[in-house]
């Protein structure tokens, strides 16, 4: 469990992303995630020919066995809701966050308080389906309306939970279409 807790913190960290987003258009943001992700993968590359300080320690320490490739997941769900939603940093930023903080509540508590199995998910539970819901709600709030808010984060706790490929790319890009949807034609 702590390599877990570990694992989703630096992932929840990612909102420095957010916090540039107030400084730098999203063009910019978007060129620094992709030199970030190549950085990354020269460090992912490197380390496993090479003990490089602190950055070899901290992915021993919070590498899942069966994901080397979360990170670039990580960053393409990331790029791809700020090359999308651009045009609306609030509905991008809701939508990252949902990412940041929803994913991580979910794994959080659902790892460590999930009794409740999701239909047709064994891995997921109800209880971290509801955290990210919560999490993801509330964050978005900071940012969005009540309605669209309320409709990306369900539309998010949905993809969260049972979505085919790696969500870190469809959760930021589904949620924020969903409350585009709310914000736009409702």
């Amino acid at each position: 469990m702590g390599r877990e807790i570990l694992r989703q913190i630096i992932h929840a960290s990612g909102i420095f992303i957010l916090v540039l987003g107030i400084f730098l258009n999203p063009q910019v943001l978007i060129l620094l995630c992709i030199i970030i992700l190549v950085l990354s993968e020269m460090v992912f590359i490197l380390d496993k020919y090479h003990h490089i300080p602190i950055f070899s320690t901290i992915l021993t320490s919070c590498k899942r066995q069966d994901d080397e490739r979360g990170f670039l997941y990580f960053f393409i769900g990331i790029i791809a809701t700020l090359y999308i939603f651009g045009f609306n940093m609030s509905i991008a930023d809701a939508g990252i966050l949902m990412l940041l903080l929803g994913d991580s509540a979910s794994t959080i508590i659902g790892t460590r308080y999930g009794k409740h199995k999701l239909p047709f998910k064994s891995l997921k539970s109800f209880e971290g389906s509801l955290a990210f819901f919560l999490v993801s709600f509330l964050s978005a709030l900071t940012l969005i309306p009540l309605l669209p808010a309320l409709v990306g984060a369900l539309v998010g706790s949905i993809t969260e939970a049972y979505s085919p490929i790696d969500d870190n790319i469809p959760i930021p890009l589904i949620s924020a279409l969903a409350i585009a949807i709310v914000i736009y034609w409702l």
